[in-house]
């Protein structure tokens, strides 16, 4: 591996949490690159037990509402009827599925599951792997925004395959990293998401462990949907590499954060109206980890309500819903989310405060 950038000290989790500062764990983020394929990634792991201690994600607005139902209509429409779903999270998935089609049957395989099942969706406590304990047979294994999180690719694809017999079906949802890290979204890859495996990795694994795409849908600017076929044959696939073009990728996205970083420092030393930094989660634990100035940040704001009244993992600052900038008048607010960036800012300056500037 040759090496590419390293930052000190960062949090381990990028939830939010009840317990003390005290508690908080960092490790060296290192990232380096393969030069015989591209492939740029951690050299370093976090334990999985520490990484995923508790659910921090519940897909909260309006990208993540469509998200949903779109890739539940996906779903549907491949006429699956038993399915394994792979890190189910909230369940949100699995009841939207469900309520279209209430002839599927739906098993849920989660290691901190905020959805207890039902009737129709069986709940199985734990991470995904070929040893895990299932009733039912399936004829589709499925997941959403679940593989970017594997630690080992290979494995997690080849644990896919034990569980189907040839002419099951594989369908998932993966995150357009290309296109995420091209635009410096900070989501894109981080101690969760430890490798940029983008959609042509994701493509090569399918075809050296047997699955036979059927279906590869761009989903606007946030991910692809898959339909594959699991055919236990071996498909043709030439692999390129990629070091060239993803190292400068990498590079213009650690090049960007640091003087965006450097620009708002110094907007944070001149203004005299209160500084707010948006999204509690690896959005603003990023912009900390790039040397984000935070001595005159009034607050962290998050819509989600399960992170309200905690506090961000890494931080002092206790999480507080954007509805608390009512009525303050000229405020500013420091916006680094990625594609969820419009909906924020369309809701505060609407709903909340139209005086509100973003940075």
């Amino acid at each position: 591996m040759e090496s590419l950038t390293i930052l000190k000290d960062f949090p381990v989790f990028f939830g939010c949490v009840d317990s003390p500062t005290k508690d908080d764990l960092v490790a060296d983020m290192n990232w380096g690159i393969d030069p015989s394929t591209g492939v740029i990634q951690l050299t370093k792991l976090i334990p999985l037990d520490i990484l995923y201690q508790t659910q921090h994600v519940d897909g909260f607005g309006p990208t993540w509402e469509q998200y949903y139902n779109d890739f539940s209509k996906y779903i549907v429409s491949k006429n699956q009827p038993k399915i394994l779903e792979i890190g189910g999270g909230s369940g949100v998935l699995a009841q939207k599925v469900t309520k279209i089609d209430t002839s599927i049957l739906w098993t849920m395989v989660e290691p901190n599951p905020l959805f207890q099942g039902n009737n129709k969706i069986t709940v199985v406590n734990g991470f995904f792997d070929k040893n895990i304990k299932v009733k039912n047979d399936f004829n589709a294994v499925v997941f959403s925004q679940v593989m970017e999180h594997a630690y080992d690719p290979k494995e997690f694809i080849e644990n896919i395959a034990w569980f189907l017999k040839p002419g099951g079906h594989l369908i998932f949802a993966y995150p357009n990293l290309k296109l995420w890290l091209e635009n410096k979204f900070t989501n894109a890859i981080n101690f969760e998401h430890t490798m940029f495996l983008t959609d042509y990795h994701i493509d090569y694994l399918l075809a050296e462990y047997g699955f036979k795409i059927i279906d590869k849908t761009i989903y606007k600017d946030h991910s692809f949907f898959y339909d594959v076929l699991f055919t236990e044959k071996k498909q043709p696939f030439l692999l390129e590499n990629k070091y060239g073009e993803y190292k400068k990728i990498f590079s213009e996205f650690v090049k960007y954060h640091k003087n965006i970083v450097d620009e708002i420092n110094k907007k944070i030393e001149e203004t005299s109206f209160p500084v707010y930094l948006f999204g509690a989660h690896i959005f603003s634990q990023y912009l900390i980890g790039f040397g984000l100035n935070t001595k005159k940040i009034v607050g962290i704001l998050d819509n989600s309500t399960l992170k309200n009244g905690k506090r961000l993992y890494g931080t002092s600052y206790i999480t507080e819903s954007p509805k608390i900038l009512q009525g303050k008048g000229p405020v500013n607010v420091i916006l680094k989310a990625g594609i969820y960036n419009e909906e924020i800012k369309k809701d505060i300056l609407e709903n909340i405060n139209p005086e509100a500037v973003f940075w």
